[in-house]
């Protein structure tokens, strides 16, 4: 015991337990039991507790002992549930009780230990460890589903930094999922192509024994009783599937992220039902290009690899600052190449302030006046209102006659504040990123909403996200219907993007300090998960190709994924992080995507509203990107420039056509009035 103390007195994880059928009384079981949870309540470091039944062995003393019966056994796990309560992991060895495995879990273990398929049990070797189909098998006749763990059991590994040495933190946190259970697969966001072929056809089959606390947080979103949903849910079950469902809570959203195996299966094919009843079988898309301004930044976000990473040139590369010229060209280019939006985001400039902004968007309406802009996110809405020294309102309102029409919902990254303190600790915080977005909503602004998952969160925090998104769109909804706006108005949040982390190259994943994001089927889930606690006011749930790779993205439109994002043309966040997917996907390749999963493709805009018929047509007959130009201008704040306004785009494209760069840069510095040294870098 004196061990055991001094264990958890160094935090270390450790195990115990008592060995039963030795000629002790039930009563002395009791007592050790007591004396194992005194110092459990203590130090909170057994991380399990192993009720063993003594099996007699040939060429020892004890060969002729009489063994414990099935019925003991049974007792004093049921004891010790009783006495170290729900939260303990308590473990029966199966290959000690073979057949009788379904009773052990009923009297409460939730735990075989370690079972080898290539070594023998030392200690007891006449009693081979079951194979792990008969042992699933046996399990899942007491209800339960086998799941692989770390010899540090879940509670502890997602705490590691806390219970191990930091020599094994990285690791431990490497090896294990949101739930802190063992990654079974190599998949990583950014990174795999091929999804695991367990998952994908868990989400493509029909489920098996569905456990009652997954059907009952799902049966209510079953709106109509026309299509059977899966073999095995019969048709008198789905007539009481009327009622309107009610939101799901914390809990329930935790609960559905633990969704494994026929759970797994059942939760994605609810969540397509409802995306089949709003959506139809129509996936969206929109022709965009992504321009990432800059790629220095004062903030110190422990998952940004676009501007902390490595200066490699596959990856981040050397730090660069466009030029107003630059973007404008991209931009041209971009609206020639059949988009009708662009994305625009970057770092936090030292020398960037609110006007920075401003001239962006007036640069870019001066020579693309049709071209959507979608761009600067909360954070940069609230640097750049602090540094013109006026609100939030007030700079909204100069971006919206600037030219910018909507915003993009990121910086979010987990809207917890637990999480934020060490993800990205001098960011804008949660309720400062709700004010941003409340605030542009009020003043007619659109924005998406997104999230980044997979790093150090929990599911509890993924669940805070997830409800405060619908609470700021729900009050939304309901202010602007009460004013009686008209039904355009409604939307503040268009769609809901998910962005599995992509590690390789974050700097707080280099450090060993988070884990290699989600698993597939973690990703594949919020997926599902988020259609399901948004509906009805988000409809448009996106799957981004860039994390998920293509064949991901088109497993996510079977749970409840309707639109796959944008494009890019260009893509350098998530590359700076590692990722290979690329940096483009044509209209036809995305077409493609779309129709070998068997539903309808639509080339949207950024409003969900169809692109107009001349983009589109360009789109498919695009030339080759040119080279980007990484233009660093003089370290000095912008001035503002006043650019007058072109009658009509098509002019503006026509007058550039056949010009040089070293013209057009000529014109628009004789346009602000100024002068640009221009350097490659």
């Amino acid at each position: 015991m004196e061990t055991i103390r001094l264990a958890g007195q160094a935090a270390i994880p450790f195990t115990s337990g008592i060995l039963i059928g030795l000629g002790e009384t039930r009563l002395e079981r009791i007592e050790s039991l007591l004396v194992l949870r005194d110092l459990h309540q203590q130090y909170g470091h057994l991380q399990e507790i192993i009720i063993q039944n003594f099996r007699a062995k040939p060429n020892t003393l004890m060969v002729n002992a009489p063994e414990p019966d099935l019925n003991e056994l049974i007792w004093t796990i049921a004891v010790a549930r009783i006495i170290f309560g729900p939260t303990m992991n308590l473990q029966a060895p199966p290959n000690l009780s073979p057949g009788v495995l379904p009773q052990l879990v009923n009297a409460g273990i939730n735990d075989w230990g370690g079972v080898s398929p290539v070594t023998p049990d030392y200690v007891n070797p006449e009693a081979p460890w079951p194979h792990l189909d008969k042992l699933t098998q046996e399990t899942q006749k007491a209800g339960k589903q086998l799941i692989e763990r770390l010899a540090i059991y879940p509670d502890f590994a997602l705490n590691a930094a806390q219970w191990t040495h930091v020599n094994f933190t990285p690791a431990t946190l490497q090896a294990i999922d949101g739930q802190g259970y063992a990654r079974v697969d190599d998949w990583c966001a950014g990174v795999t192509k091929t999804p695991p072929r367990a998952d994908l056809d868990l989400i493509q089959t029909s489920p098996g024994p569905v456990s009652q606390s997954i059907k009952q947080l799902l049966e209510p979103f079953i709106q109509d009783t026309d299509q059977p949903l899966a073999n095995g849910q019969s048709e008198e079950n789905n007539k009481t599937r009327k009622k309107e469902p009610q939101p799901l809570s914390e809990q329930a959203i935790v609960t559905l992220m633990q969704a494994r195996g026929a759970d797994f299966t059942y939760l994605c094919q609810v969540a397509n039902k409802v995306r089949q009843q709003v959506n139809q079988d129509t996936v969206t898309y929109v022709v965009n290009r992504n321009i990432n301004y800059t790629n220095i930044c004062y903030f110190k976000c422990q998952f940004c690899a676009f501007s902390k990473g490595k200066t490699s040139e596959n990856l981040r590369g050397k730090p660069y600052d466009l030029s107003l010229e630059e973007i404008q060209r991209r931009c041209l280019e971009a609206w020639q190449r059949g988009a009708t939006e662009v994305c625009l985001q970057g770092g936090i400039h030292p020398s960037y302030t609110g006007q920075t902004y401003l001239d962006i968007c007036r640069a870019i309406k001066q020579v693309c006046p049709d071209l959507h802009i979608h761009a600067f996110s909360p954070l940069e809405v609230w640097q750049g209102a602090k540094t013109l020294g006026i609100s939030l309102e007030q700079f909204l309102i100069q971006l919206k006659q600037a030219g910018l029409d909507t915003l993009p919902g990121t910086a979010a990254e987990i809207l917890d504040d637990e999480v934020r303190k060490d993800l990205c600790p001098d960011k804008i915080n949660t309720q400062q990123w709700q004010e941003v977005m409340v605030t542009a909503h009020r003043v007619g602004f659109k924005t998406t909403a997104t999230i980044m998952f997979g790093h150090i969160e929990r599911y509890a925090h993924i669940a805070r996200h997830l409800l405060l998104i619908r609470s700021i769109q729900q009050s939304h909804i309901e202010n602007t219907q009460a004013n009686e706006h008209s039904a355009a108005d409604y939307l503040g949040f268009t769609e809901f993007v998910l962005l599995p982390y992509v590690h390789m190259e974050a700097p707080m994943h280099r450090k060993g300090k988070s884990r290699p994001g989600p698993s597939f089927r973690e990703a594949v889930a919020l997926h599902a998960i988020s259609r399901l606690v948004l509906s009805p006011y988000i409809t448009n749930i996106q799957a981004s190709w860039t994390k998920m790779g293509h064949e991901g993205a088109a497993a996510c439109l079977n749970a409840g994924v309707n639109d796959l994002g944008g494009t890019l043309m260009n893509e350098t966040i998530t590359r700076s992080a590692g990722a290979s997917h690329g940096q483009e996907t044509s209209p036809a390749d995305m077409e493609k995507i779309i129709r070998q999963a068997n539903r309808n493709p639509q080339q949207r805009g950024t409003y969900y509203q169809h692109a107009f018929n001349s983009q589109v047509s360009q789109s498919f007959h695009a030339q080759p990107l040119l080279e980007p130009r990484l233009q660093t201008p003089v370290k000095t704040p912008s001035p503002s420039i006043h650019l007058k306004p072109r009658a009509q785009h098509i002019h503006c494209v026509n007058e550039t056509d056949n010009k040089t760069d070293n013209e057009i840069n000529t014109e628009m510095n004789a346009l602000k009035g100024d002068t640009a040294i221009n350097s490659a870098v």
